[in-house]
């Protein structure tokens, strides 16, 4: 599994329990590409939500 920078800021701010709205504010995008950028994550890692998300990206090594 390849996550791009931007990726990693995702993630953490998912990890830290933000809407996308929030990660949207807080990366200066809108939100329908936070939206993508998650359900990309979420198949990059293979998991169903964004709570297995952050663990996953913890269990390997990413956050």
């Amino acid at each position: 599994m390849v996550f791009s920078k931007r990726d990693k800021e995702v993630l953490a701010l998912i990890a830290k329990g933000f809407s996308n709205k929030e990660i949207a504010d807080r990366l200066f995008l809108a939100e329908g590409p936070v939206k993508n950028r998650v359900s990309m994550i979420l198949e990059k890692t293979g998991v169903r939500n964004r709570t297995e998300a952050a663990l996953k990206a913890r269990e390997i090594g990413v956050l």
